[in-house]
């Protein structure tokens, strides 16, 4: 008997362990997906205009924005451990570190040189430019009634991205740019659906004796 027991609880200790727990603050039962393609940066919906940009400069901004994108959901999404945004936009950082700074020079040289005119005046016109994307991006990222799935998302990519090696940075950005910027469209729990049951039902017919003259059942027929 004694052997038994000592059985038993080796199983329960086993069955115990291997039981996974609830994450906490999970957002979704069941999450949605937010379907994305692959992008070079120059496609509407992605971000901010770049009029006259070359194909390097549209990766660059692409993979600036999505930076940007990242790190509005540090901030918006630290509520939950769960999502980790904050310690994903921190990995992003660190090893993207030479990646992240050669595509801002690009999008800073694209400023520099669109801006008019010259000298000392053409300096501060970049840097106003310059200043008013980077905010107007942050902007972009910002949402309300989408935030749940916003917050989703970006955790989802920022996971993803802790094992992309360093130097395919750029690459993933296009990949999963458009995900995350769909995720910006409220989507609720498909769990709560709208679900219809039909079940096939022979009618219930009574003799037609039973029937009064506006169709309805007479009461005698019910008992």
């Amino acid at each position: 008997m004694l052997e038994l027991l000592r059985i038993f609880s080796a199983m329960l200790a086993v069955t115990m362990s291997a039981t996974p727990t609830l994450a906490p603050a999970q957002v979704y039962i069941v999450p949605p997906v937010f379907i994305g393609g692959t992008v070079i940066g120059s496609e509407a919906g992605l971000g901010l205009p770049f009029p006259g940009a070359t194909p390097e400069e549209y990766s660059a901004a692409l993979v600036w924005s999505m930076r940007s994108g990242l790190n509005v959901a540090a901030l918006q999404c630290s509520h939950s451990a769960f999502l980790d945004t904050t310690d994903n936009y921190n990995a992003m950082l660190g090893d993207h570190r030479e990646e992240l700074a050669a595509a801002y020079m690009a999008v800073t040289a694209y400023f520099a040189r669109i801006a008019e005119g010259t000298g000392p005046a053409k300096i501060r016109a970049a840097v106003q430019m310059l200043n008013r994307y980077d905010t107007r991006s942050y902007n972009g990222w910002s949402t309300l009634y989408a935030q749940r799935g916003f917050c989703h998302q970006a955790s989802l990519t920022g996971k993803q991205l802790r094992f992309v090696p360093r130097g395919g940075l750029l690459p993933f950005a296009q990949a999963n740019m458009r995900a995350l910027r769909n995720s910006l469209v409220f989507a609720g729990d498909p769990i709560w659906g709208v679900r219809k049951l039909y079940v096939s039902m022979a009618e219930i017919r009574y003799p037609d004796n039973c029937y009064d003259k506006y169709g309805l059942v007479k009461r005698k027929c019910l008992r």
